[in-house]
């Protein structure tokens, strides 16, 4: 009978081996090994070591995490337990290694040396994190004995620790990270999706009416950031009423994003209620520019109080069909005193036509309240001004209050209202034999490291094996995309295309490929030019 040791060392798998639990064996190796490196060290002798031991062990720890959620994948994609609460979460939140820091948060809550969580919460946490650290070591136990085993089956007690574990990892996960942020509410999370449709409903209005082209839209303007949700007040305050926006509801039963602002939001309704047409148009044109100050600002009087001209003022939206019985008297004079009257609005009147209650009651009608908003402003631009201002001022101020929440509801938007990619076709035997068009209307990219010249990429494609992987450019070193020349911004973000290692935005870089040539056996996201250039059907087969 051959040692334990001795029979552990024959059933090594292979480290070409592709299947997941061979890439497990090796992924908890190296844990392993970096662990025992830490534990023989003196960090107080050496700390420069020690910190470049930590980083490893953070790397290494994130690898074997990928691998073990690639397993549960592959092994109880069915069982696996729900991750809807994730939509609680702020997006800053949700990153890539958001499970790393997990498991990091544990082992601090168990050592008892977490800081960040009050010491009730972290008392409530211990249990829960001591069951899951150990039932991490438990699945890697189990896992590092099957692919000494049989590396290419799960059987049922492997699928039984994965799926506890996936559990626990859950349910972890949503208390610790509701200790220490405050988690939206079912409620909360419906009255965004409601902003999110009348965010959409907006760029659709603006687009039929010309404020907004479709190319601002697909091409990620910054600018948009803050027009959409100036916009967006004006719709929901005006053209959906009974939207996100309703202020026949309680502050309480808004939304959190907009409830902040609801006594301003109400004479901001007032005020646009007054407007006709042609000021509508033009204070919306106004809140699309990018200028500090709208274009329609207000004419400076002569003095604060000077008397409204003295023809009427337009008809305001639904008052074009009021009889003219009820019209107010021809002239009338300001009142005096700065645009901030304007926040003693009542709101006590209904929108539309309504028949005047008595001769002495005129006062009461929409079209004399109308006239009273109007004649609390120098003139028209005066009052299109401190709409402007205001409007702008709230639509601002959810950049700066609820960045998260706005960033998710305009990233949704323009997941929606952006143009479609259209699928490419299939190019025919005769034309690929003549060059494959295809990959001539690609967009070109200079200096692209597998089509140096014709010769060079034709070598490339006869090539066989494995090839080493480009060389990423380096984020710092790259402010526009390789394909279009478009700037990187805040939201227009920069990707890199494992293919050639460039950097592209999104438009650019749409495509998902696997490159077996480079060992990447999954899909990963490859730039429209590799894509239509370098790894049409036919190339990647001959590759």
């Amino acid at each position: 009978m051959l040692p334990a040791a001795l029979r552990r060392w024959l059933r090594r798998p292979k480290r070409s081996d592709p299947r997941l639990l061979s890439q497990f064996f090796f992924a908890d190796e190296r844990v392993t090994q970096v662990v025992a490196e830490i534990n023989g060290l003196d960090a107080e002798l050496d700390p420069q070591q020690y910190l470049v031991l930590l980083n490893q062990l953070h790397l290494s720890q994130a690898h074997l995490l990928a691998i073990l959620e690639r397993i549960m994948e592959e092994c109880i994609p069915t069982q696996r337990h729900s991750r809807d609460y994730l939509v609680k979460f702020p997006e800053e939140l949700l990153v890539d290694n958001l499970g790393n820091h997990m498991l990091f948060a544990a082992e601090c809550l168990l050592a008892g040396t977490f800081l960040e969580v009050e010491e009730a919460d972290g008392a409530q946490l211990r249990p829960q994190a001591r069951n899951l650290l150990c039932s991490l070591e438990l699945v890697r136990t189990v896992l590092r004995e099957q692919s000494l085993s049989q590396p290419g089956t799960y059987p049922e007690p492997v699928r039984a620790v994965l799926v506890q574990f996936d559990r626990l990892f859950a349910e972890f996960e949503l208390s610790y990270v509701s200790s220490l942020v405050a988690v939206k509410s079912p409620e909360e999370i419906y009255r965004q999706q409601e902003i999110i449709v009348l965010f959409c409903e907006t760029v659709e209005r603006a687009l039929r009416l010309g404020y907004l082209t479709q190319e601002m839209i697909d091409g990620y303007e910054p600018l948009l950031m803050f027009t959409i949700p100036r916009l967006a007040i004006i719709s929901g305050l005006l053209i959906y009423p009974e939207g996100p926006l309703s202020l026949e509801q309680s502050p309480e039963q808004m939304s959190r994003v907009f409830s902040p602002f609801y006594n301003l939001l109400k004479k901001i309704r007032d005020l646009l209620r007054v407007l006709s047409a042609e000021e509508l148009c033009l204070l919306e044109r106004s809140l699309c520019t990018a200028e500090s100050e709208d274009p329609c600002g207000p004419a400076t009087p002569s003095a604060w109080g000077a008397a409204m001209p003295r023809e009427d003022p337009s008809a305001p939206w639904g008052l074009l069909e009021v009889p003219c019985a009820t019209s107010p008297p021809p002239t009338c004079t300001a009142r005096l005193g700065p645009p901030g009257v304007a926040d003693d609005l009542g709101t006590d009147w209904r929108w539309g036509p309504q028949p005047p209650r008595s001769s002495s009651g005129l006062d009461a009608t929409p079209v004399a309240r109308c006239w009273e908003l109007r004649s609390r402003y120098s003139s028209p631009k005066d009052m299109l001004h401190t709409l402007f201002v205001c409007i702008s001022g709230v639509a601002d101020q959810l950049q700066t209050n609820f960045a998260s929440d706005l960033r998710s509801i305009l990233k949704t938007v323009f997941k929606i209202v952006a143009s479609q990619a259209e699928p490419s076709e299939e190019p025919s035997g005769s034309q690929e034999e003549d060059g494959d068009p295809s990959a001539a209307d690609a967009p070109r990219v200079a200096d692209c490291p597998l089509c140096p010249s014709p010769a060079e990429a034709a070598g490339l494609r006869r090539a066989a094996g494995p090839r080493r992987l480009p060389e990423w450019v380096p984020d710092s070193t790259c402010s526009q995309c390789s394909a279009c020349r478009s700037p990187f911004t805040l939201l227009r973000r920069r990707h890199h295309c494992r293919s050639c290692g460039k950097i592209f935005c999104a438009r650019c870089s749409p495509h998902t490929a696997a490159l077996p040539h480079y060992g990447q056996t999954k899909p990963v996201r490859v730039c429209t030019h590799c894509y239509t250039t370098h790894l049409s059907p036919r190339r990647a087969q001959s590759q």
